[in-house]
């Protein structure tokens, strides 16, 4: 008979998990408390163990586990908690967690997990905890779809292999990169990373493999590229989907020979560098059209990490406009709050330009309330789009120019994609040049 261990301190709890998860041949324990599951352990060992993070207790869920795994190495334990943050997600994981469940969870979902541990007859490997200090600000959220991406990222960590990141503009690409970095054992080497989509091929290229003096008119000098700048630390090529058949060509070159030749060059230099790579376009589809490389894609997306836009993870939306306010209070040295209003409004709006969107709005509400306080009618207006019809600044007076227009247009295409240049582009159906000239006759040549 096989034994499963349901650690909560709600009765509640207890009971409709014991309920749901009772089946012939299973035997379920309660405990109320980490002394108590303890207790009940060392009774008889159980063979799965599912316990609360947030125990109200001197230990925590995550106590209770690196408790377990050091007395009891074969029990599976499954961590519960309605309070999931990146750091207790990976700190599960690397202590031995078989998984991690969001509260509130589908029954579905739980016993799916109870099941899968039960069939699953060879412990975690314990990972040393280590780094995670200064993690970039922004990678925050309790939900479902959030707590995958956290458990992901422990993944990843700590492996030396290549991760494909994929998610829409403005969902936090690079800032799942730096965690992937900050929380690996290379943490202390060096994380350099360019877009790909922002400079054209030639430049891209020197700036990845570097150049030696002479090789191009401007080379004034020998420069490093930024595989030779990361060494045995981390790249991040943000953007993949935009490099050039030429690029990608040279790019899988590297990825397979584990070497580099400087533009205008005759030596190869050897790189250790672990490569992340991001796109906002689906690579697969890419593949399929014939527009990227397929040993290419393989080469990068050894395991792949998908960010969910932030209209799919609604519930996180009023924590992240909170970090937000903080941050640009200090900025702009005011105090401003957001009212339960306004934050209604926010939650319900679609977010085209997800997280980066919000950060943008939330700041440009704080430094546009009058009062300190952020009422739904500022949401509103912050949100409407451009009216278009309305008379601008010129000679008639009553009529906007050709040229308004389009600046006019151009600014909100350019908020709707979060500042995405590639995809405006799209949008626009200019190429990226006309785009970039456009963008600087009106005085939008900035971030």
């Amino acid at each position: 008979m096989t034994s499963l261990l349901i650690l909560d301190d709600d009765d509640d709890t207890c009971k409709l998990l014991a309920d749901a998860l009772t089946q012939p041949g299973r035997e379920v324990r309660l405990a109320r408390g980490p002394d108590e599951a303890f207790a009940a352990l060392r009774e008889r060992p159980c063979d799965v163990l599912l316990t609360d993070f947030d125990l109200r207790s001197t230990q925590n869920g995550l106590d209770v586990l690196r408790a377990v795994k050091a007395e009891w190495p074969g029990t599976q334990v499954i961590l519960m908690s309605g309070y999931s943050t990146l750091e207790s997600a990976v700190a599960g994981v690397r202590a031995g967690a078989f998984d991690y469940l969001a509260k509130p969870f589908d029954i579905r979902e739980a016993r799916s997990c109870v099941d899968r541990a039960f069939a699953t007859h060879q412990p975690v490997e314990t990972l040393p905890l280590g780094g995670g200090a200064g993690l970039p600000a922004g990678l925050v959220g309790r939900t479902r779809e959030m707590l995958d991406v956290y458990k992901q990222i422990a993944l990843a960590a700590d492996a030396a292999t290549a991760v494909l990141v994929i998610g829409e503009s403005g969902t936090g690409k690079e800032l799942v990169a730096r965690a992937i970095h900050e929380y690996g054992r290379g943490t202390a080497r060096p994380f350099v990373g360019v877009n790909c989509g922002a400079l054209a091929e030639t430049l891209l290229e020197s700036e990845l493999f570097g150049h030696v003096r002479g090789s191009f008119t401007g080379a004034v000098g020998d420069k490093k590229g930024l595989f030779e700048q990361a060494s045995s630390g981390t790249i991040f090529l943000d953007e993949i989907s935009e490099t050039s058949p030429a690029m990608q060509v040279k790019l899988l070159r590297v990825l397979q020979e584990n070497e580099v030749r400087p533009v205008g060059g005759n030596r190869v230099i050897a790189t250790s560098a672990r490569v992340l790579s991001a796109s906002n376009r689906d690579l697969i589809e890419e593949v399929a059209e014939k527009r990227f490389r397929q040993d290419l894609y393989y080469r990068l997306s050894t395991f792949v990490i998908r960010l969910p836009p932030l209209r799919a993870r609604r519930d996180d939306i009023p924590m992240l406009a909170a970090q937000f306010l903080r941050s640009a209070c200090v900025s702009a040295q005011r105090d401003a709050q957001i009212t339960p209003g306004a934050m209604e409004a926010l939650a319900a709006y679609g977010w085209p330009g997800n997280v980066r969107e919000l950060e943008n709005v939330v700041e440009r509400l704080v430094l546009t309330s009058r009062s300190g306080r952020i009422e739904k009618s500022d949401v509103d207006a912050s949100l409407a789009p451009a009216d278009l019809s309305r008379p601008g600044p010129t000679a008639f007076g009553d009529l906007p120019s050709l040229d308004d227009l389009e600046g006019r247009y151009l600014a909100h295409v350019l908020r709707v994609t979060g500042g995405h240049r590639t995809r405006a582009a799209e949008i626009l159906k200019v190429d990226r040049k006309t785009l970039t000239r456009m963008a600087a006759r009106h005085g939008l040549d900035g971030d």
